[in-house]
């Protein structure tokens, strides 16, 4: 059977930017970025993504530690996180994806996010997004 597999970003999506604008003004290189948005017409709106990831984890996914190391690199920066969500239109979110496994035997992780995060994310006006699958049998 497949274990559990989780991780944690912190992602920027709005239409018509480019996220390397972001990368410069926030000064942390993200993980992953889509600039469709950057290049499409008005009259076609598309989104645009910049985004700063944990790494994969598979077994014991602890939920609080993931997001608290996205926490910790972004709260340095956080007014500046403001600033480019205004300037940019953009909408801030911390998000877990997970896989869970459907071995009977395997713990299902819990969710949920300490004091830190909870105050960054008010600080920076950023929601919540857990993604969730099961894992297919092995």
């Amino acid at each position: 059977m497949a274990s559990n597999k989780g991780r944690a970003y912190f992602a920027l999506l709005g239409y018509h930017f480019n996220p390397d604008d972001i990368t410069r003004l926030l000064g942390i290189e993200p993980t992953s970025v889509n600039a469709a948005g950057a290049y499409s017409g008005l009259d076609k709106p598309v989104i645009s993504s910049w985004e700063l990831s944990t790494e994969t984890i598979t077994g014991t996914v602890d939920v609080f530690a993931l997001a608290d190391i996205i926490v910790k690199q972004l709260d340095p920066v956080k007014e500046k996180i403001v600033e480019v969500c205004k300037s940019h239109n953009l909408s801030p979110r911390l998000g877990v994806a997970l896989t869970l496994s459907v071995d009977e035997n395997e713990s299902t992780p819990e969710v949920g996010f300490g004091a830190r995060t909870i105050r960054f994310l008010a600080d920076t006006g950023a929601f919540i997004e857990v993604e969730h699958k099961l894992s297919e049998r092995v």
